[in-house]
């Protein structure tokens, strides 16, 4: 397997060569980057596609006067990076987007965040703007300050030009950005005929944090804290990724027992999740019996993670160079006792969900999303994994602890909600038997590296299984021991727009199912 992975960029190396481009090569710890000329941007992408390489994750930085522009490839667990730099005088880059379009998105973040003009971009319409700042304004360029210059009312952003669908018997639905609910804020524009959908656009960015610029000139330990809040469903995960990246920076390792106690923290986050997802999906075409039982396993589950870490969602538990306390004894055996109780309690109330023709019937063929869409679109997580999509960080590119444990990749390939559904309770087995091995085998070392401070420029990239999937992280270190530049990327940024694709022909009243069955995080996507 190993001469295989090494094999494919080989490859992939001399067919960019033998297309005259030329490339200069370097590495991020473990992950090789390449330089590539700007001129050939578009080309190295569609290269890429031809060889089945996926599309990870894009993102710009200001070095100096440069701007470096990044996207990140995949292929067999091996991760590539592509690099090329741009001038101030002349910020245009050959889109990527028309080849592959998860990097629609992020394209439009690089355009609103520096400025920078992507050519023959299938949607260049501003992202993340929202008239909270200037046309000439880019808030991550180093001459922009983190307070910006605030209008004392923001102007409402009206004139943004969604698509129009027209004929007979079609008419438009508006819904959100504010919801009934207690969901995060987002606009889905509809048209529709009768009740079948024909087109849905989403308008997201209303929860803009403003994450990658509060992040620069941030401590080790300060970044940790803020990776932790950009989804706050994934502290765990963001965290860690966020602590792998400046760990490897700093070059140090963590200790084996700090490894583990960040995997048991990780699989626990990913229980929680999915039992209210379960119950959630349930509760949207009115079983609310499995809404109230998956809820109940949920808040039991997270009394559990405040008596044995502190917290019930788990912040704060992952610092740089470790954990920040041990488990004992008695948090153990608790951990235990819960998951032989969850499990003995899933297996009396599944059957419920199993045999009921009328929950089969709404969840059954709903939402489609095919095989072909999810790879075009690089999906990740339950969402891909319930249309054939095999992938798992930590299976495919395993690090510690995952590369020292034994587990199964729950993959489907029907593609629907009932399938995104019972992805997630096959991914609740398989952590609670991850969990039983990481207990058993804990070992006994310190749970904290001392920290070495990373040179200035020290870059690092940290690559976790959340339980929404794949989350990439970049650091880049300035001097005295903090932050120039950090890049969180959710699997919400590739999830979020096959959403439009899965309620296609859909009729309206189950687009809240089929967006459940997603569950994009909306303050992951907009940084």
């Amino acid at each position: 397997m190993t001469v295989n992975k090494i094999n494919w960029q080989t490859d992939f190396l001399a067919q960019l060569q033998k297309n005259n481009i030329s490339v200069e090569t370097g590495s991020i710890s473990t992950i090789t980057f390449w330089k590539i000329p700007n001129k050939d941007w578009q080309l190295t992408a569609e290269l890429a596609s031809q060889q089945s390489i996926r599309w990870v994750s894009g993102w710009a930085e200001q070095l100096g006067l440069q701007f470096i522009i990044n996207a990140m490839f995949e292929k067999q667990g091996r991760y590539l990076l592509f690099r090329t730099a741009l001038t101030d005088e002349k910020l245009e880059l050959p889109s990527q987007a028309s080849v592959f379009p998860g990097a629609c998105r992020s394209e439009r973040h690089s355009q609103d965040m520096f400025g920078i003009r992507f050519i023959d971009h299938p949607d260049s319409r501003p992202w993340l703007r929202h008239k909270a700042w200037q046309k000439n304004q880019y808030p991550l360029r180093k001459d922009f300050s983190l307070s910006g210059q605030p209008e004392p009312v923001t102007p409402a952003d009206t004139d943004y030009q969604f698509l129009k669908a027209r004929g007979m018997g079609v008419y438009e639905i508006p819904v959100g950005p504010i919801h009934a609910g207690i969901i995060e804020p987002g606009h889905f524009r509809f048209q529709a005929v009768g009740e079948t959908v024909l087109n849905l656009e989403e308008r997201l960015g209303y929860v803009h944090k403003g994450i990658e610029k509060i992040a620069e000139g941030k401590t080790p330990e300060q970044l940790a804290h803020l990776a932790g809040r950009i989804s706050g469903d994934s502290t765990v995960a963001h965290s860690w990724a966020a602590c792998q990246a400046m760990e490897q920076a700093a070059a140090i390792t963590i200790p084996p027992k700090a490894a583990f106690l960040r995997g048991i923290l990780l699989e626990r986050e990913r229980i929680a999740n999915h039992l209210g997802d379960v119950g959630a999906i349930c509760n949207d075409v009115g079983f609310a019996f499995a809404q109230m039982q998956f809820s109940r396993l949920r808040e039991q589950w997270l009394r559990t993670n405040a008596t044995s870490f502190g917290h019930r969602l788990l912040m704060n538990c992952i610092v740089p160079g470790g954990v920040s306390n041990t488990i004992y004894a008695l948090a153990k055996q608790i951990m235990s006792q819960d998951s032989i109780r969850l499990r003995k309690e899933l297996d009396e109330i599944l059957p419920a969900l199993d045999l009921n023709s009328s929950l089969e019937d709404r969840l059954a063929t709903t939402g489609y999303l095919s095989e072909q869409t999810a790879s075009l679109y690089g999906t990740l997580g339950y969402v891909g994994r319930a249309s054939g999509q095999d992938f798992d960080v930590r299976r495919d590119a395993p690090y510690p602890p995952y590369d020292q444990l034994a587990f199964k990749v729950t993959v489907e390939t029907q593609g629907d909600v009932a399938s995104r559904m019972w992805v997630r309770i096959k991914e609740i087995f398989a952590s609670l038997k991850l969990l039983s091995q990481m207990l058993e085998q804990l070992p006994e070392t310190a749970i904290k590296t001392a920290w070495q401070v990373p040179i200035e420029h020290a870059e690092g990239m940290g690559i976790v299984e959340g339980w929404r999937g794949e989350i990439v992280s970049y650091v880049r270190f300035a001097k005295n021991d903090t932050i120039e530049r950090f890049y969180p990327r959710d699997p919400s940024v590739l999830n979020w727009p096959v959403l439009e694709k899965i309620v296609l022909n859909n009729i309206v009243p189950d687009f809240p199912v089929c967006n459940k069955s997603v569950n994009g995080s909306y303050s992951g996507h907009d940084l």
